[in-house]
């Protein structure tokens, strides 16, 4: 895979490029930027921007002002390779703060190894009801400790008004869902995003989340896809590069709270 040819790619087609990320979103482009404003309970936030330093104040500034008009939290998007190359310190500047950094990684489907399945005992259930909503963000909330509530509305919403975009698996222990993930299709594009994989403490370190990946993997293979996309914690970074993903920038969301 060549790398810089790659996020290239990824740039053009999923931020430059972007399309809503799901009902009631909306994708706009503006000087400089692409946005998109969520619904209420949705995400809002800047995904690309082709700044320099004699306009990236400007432009911060702008979009503060207008998502504050929409009463609206928003986060900046900030990839590595973003310029001007202090874009990070003016955010912080202008009252955004950074949450952990994450790393873009990303596979080809002919470099990946698929045939990681989960262990004895552990089933892999396709969520396609607000039952299994419901299981998933239990997991979510065990698994992360942070509210779902975001997570379950926008999952119902795309289960109900565009299923082909949303891929989502709840792995179950007898009756327990002990895992979940899901995985973003947008069509049009060779990406498909894998997010919010995550196992209950009692249960890592046993092969699951290998077997949700390349579970969502050979979906999106099936699906027409060339490229698997995720942003990877430190914790997860490993796990994705033994089964062939590569790290090819860095991720950050700079988040700014409504005054």
């Amino acid at each position: 895979m060549d790398h810089e040819a790659v996020l290239a790619l990824f740039d053009r087609d999923m931020r430059e490029g972007a399309r809503p990320d799901g009902p009631g979103a909306v994708v706009e482009r503006v000087e400089g930027l692409v946005r998109q404003v969520g619904p209420e309970q949705g995400w809002s936030g800047v995904l690309w921007s082709d700044l320099a330093e004699t306009d990236a104040d400007t432009a911060i500034a702008e979009q503060v002002r207008y998502f504050d008009g929409l009463g609206r939290e928003f986060e900046w998007k900030l990839y590595g390779h973003d310029r001007p190359f202090d874009l990070g310190q003016r955010l912080r500047a202008a009252g955004f703060t950074p949450e952990p950094e994450e790393t873009l990684m990303i596979a080809e489907f002919g470099e990946l190894s698929l045939d990681a399945e989960p262990p004895k005992g552990v089933e892999l259930r396709p969520v396609t009801d607000r039952a299994g909503v419901d299981l998933v963000a239990d997991v979510h909330e065990q698994a992360f400790g942070t509210d779902s509530s975001r997570l379950r509305h926008r999952l119902l919403a795309q289960l109900d008004e565009n299923p082909d975009t949303v891929v989502a698996v709840v792995a179950l222990a007898g009756d327990m869902p002990v895992s979940s993930a899901r995985m973003e299709l947008t069509p049009g594009t060779r990406f498909a995003g894998l997010w919010g994989g995550g196992t209950v403490e009692a249960w890592r370190g046993r092969g699951i989340y290998r077997a949700l990946v390349a579970h969502r993997a050979r979906i999106a293979a099936e699906r027409g896809y060339r490229y698997l996309q995720v942003d990877a914690s430190d914790q997860s970074r490993p796990i994705l590069q033994r089964l062939g993903f590569a790290p090819l920038t860095t991720t950050t969301p700079y988040v700014h709270v409504v005054p």
